[in-house]
């Protein structure tokens, strides 16, 4: 089982792994919902400036931004107007409020990956 863990709260235990060209692009537009202790992961080739939009997309997400496992800057994007960046090597994205008390400098892992 795969889940995201901040310090030793579990944020998300539905996880799924954004792998490949379509389902990066796709990430959670055109979804009806997001349950909660559910997580989208993007995992990258290394750390670069990564934008997140949320056209499309019908309900408030949480974002993290981790490089090696630290997180870079946390952000909760409003429906369908949303847009955050920042430099990353993975990008999660968890159900508003899920990520409250995570903070940029904190460690997060994805465990069972």
């Amino acid at each position: 089982m795969t889940r995201i863990v901040h310090d030793d709260d579990v944020l998300a235990t539905d996880v799924t792994v954004a792998d490949s060209f379509l389902t990066k692009a796709r990430g959670l537009m055109f979804r009806r919902s997001f349950p909660d202790g559910a997580a989208l992961v993007f995992p990258f080739d290394g750390a670069a400036p990564k934008t997140l939009h949320m056209v499309g997309v019908p309900f408030d997400i949480d974002a993290l931004w981790l490089r090696d496992g630290r997180v870079e800057r946390v952000a909760r994007l409003s429906a369908w107007t949303g847009l955050g960046r920042a430099t990353a090597d993975t990008v999660i994205e968890l159900p508003a409020g899920a990520a409250d008390g995570v903070e940029a400098g904190d460690a997060v892992r994805i465990e069972g990956a």
